[in-house]
């Protein structure tokens, strides 16, 4: 089965249509099984036949993180408990975790959300893939397998770690595709490069999300494994991986506007703002059974673009995220995200794809240092070299950030790696 149907090429006018009628079934059902949100719509003077179409998306109330922490374990949660076919869950750093149920009919939806994103990295049912995401609570790990199964493809369950036993078995097993963070990619494309056996490995694509990356560094990873790398979003709160990805035009991620609706947002006044202007995600989910959710403020900074790709989809497509508004740092009174400091780095030829930013305090003032690896090369006796490669990469910093930063260079591989997300940042201020 392939998924380049007429609902991923439908006109501007049935897309609005297919997604105001769903919303006005969804509303009409929330109201009476989620006391939560029944609550929320009564203090605001609403009633469900109030919303009669997309036009009336507005009018509801937005859902925070927050609401789902108060709401733990399942207060949110719109079916009888019985239905609830699986549970996911945020890693829950601070307090308690996010929780997500999922119906059958969820899980569906959900494998064919990510087997539409597969498909347009060019795979079929002859594929295997290498799913490198972990599995468990985390949504990436099963999204991606079930994804990929419901595509027809071949499943190889690697989960994350071993790095060694990574390797043998994409080559053992014939792999073609990888799915894994972009960081974790990246580790693995630095071992396989080490250990030469890049002629040996059959990956002709990597499916990477659950973290920010640039362009520059989709193009490293390319051409160190000579595949296409692709970028999946997600969020377990919405769904899980799957929610948007990129086409080989990679001119943003179509999101699949037929399960969600994507509203940009300014994030001081949270009105929308029009296609092509910056503001934080907001998403409204339109056929999940389980856990629908009003207006969910995802936190990711991006744009939306409602014009027709090149690729022929017609959902629209967001802009690849330049950070969130809750891992934006400020220093010294300056908006920083780490994203930023990624793009201005890959764009020095002698920079290795791996940083580390540490904000600390001196005083009153604000000190930012980032840990660059950089070729063994410049480790040797020509220390006017090192000197002159480290002023070169604080000059870009500076116009880019917009604020100095003391750049310390290390040896490749002193950075320590990651096989989930990649820590980018340790904020050693006490704020």
């Amino acid at each position: 089965m392939m998924w380049n149907e007429p609902k991923e090429c439908m006109s501007r006018d049935e897309l609005s249509h297919l997604q105001g009628a769903r919303l006005v079934k969804m509303v009409e059902r929330v109201y009476h099984n989620v006391p939560f949100y029944r609550k929320k719509m009564q203090m605001m003077g609403l009633e469900p036949g109030d919303i009669k179409g997309l036009e009336d998306l507005v009018k509801l109330p937005f859902t925070t993180k927050d609401d789902l922490r108060d709401n733990y374990p399942f207060g949110l949660v719109a079916v009888p408990e019985e239905q609830i076919n699986r549970i996911h869950a945020s890693s829950g750093t601070t307090g308690k975790p996010t929780v997500v149920a999922y119906t059958r009919h969820d899980l569906s939806v959900w494998s064919e959300c990510v087997a539409r994103g597969l498909t347009m990295a060019g795979l079929g049912r002859s594929d295997r893939v290498h799913v490198a995401y972990g599995y468990g609570l985390f949504t990436g790990g099963l999204g991606l397998h079930d994804g990929a199964a419901y595509l027809g493809a071949t499943v190889i369950p690697m989960s994350s770690g071993n790095t060694k036993k990574q390797i043998t078995l994409m080559e053992d097993f014939g792999a073609t595709a990888l799915a894994c963070t972009p960081s974790y990619a990246m580790h693995l494309a630095e071992a396989v490069v080490e250990a030469g056996r890049v002629p040996h490995i059959k990956l002709k694509a990597a499916i990477c999300g659950a973290e920010p990356w640039t362009d520059a560094m989709r193009d490293t990873l390319e051409q160190m494994l000579n595949i296409k790398a692709y970028d999946i979003y997600g969020l377990s709160e919405i769904m899980g991986p799957g929610v948007a990805q990129d086409c080989p035009y990679h001119k943003g991620l179509h999101i699949w506007e037929d399960h969600f609706i994507p509203e940009i947002l300014n994030p001081d006044t949270l009105e929308p703002v029009g296609p092509g202007e910056r503001g934080e995600l907001a998403i409204t989910t339109v056929t999940k059974e389980a856990l629908p959710l009003f207006r969910y403020r995802t936190k990711d900074l991006t744009s939306i673009e409602y014009s027709k790709c090149e690729c022929g989809r017609t959902h629209a497509r967001i802009a690849r995220f330049t950070g969130r508004t809750d891992d934006m740092l400020i220093i010294r009174g300056v908006n920083v995200f780490p994203s930023q400091v990624e793009a201005a780095l890959l764009e020095v030829d002698e920079v290795l794809p791996n940083y580390l930013m540490t904000v600390d305090r001196q005083g009153n003032l604000d000190t930012l240092e980032i840990q660059v690896e950089v070729e063994e090369r410049f480790f040797s006796d020509q220390m006017n070299q090192l000197q002159s490669l480290t002023r070169k990469i604080e000059h870009v910093i500076k116009q880019a950030l917009g604020i100095a930063a003391q750049v310390k260079l290390v040896e490749p591989k002193s950075i320590e790696r990651s096989e989930g997300k990649a820590k980018r940042v340790i904020d050693k201020r006490k704020l």
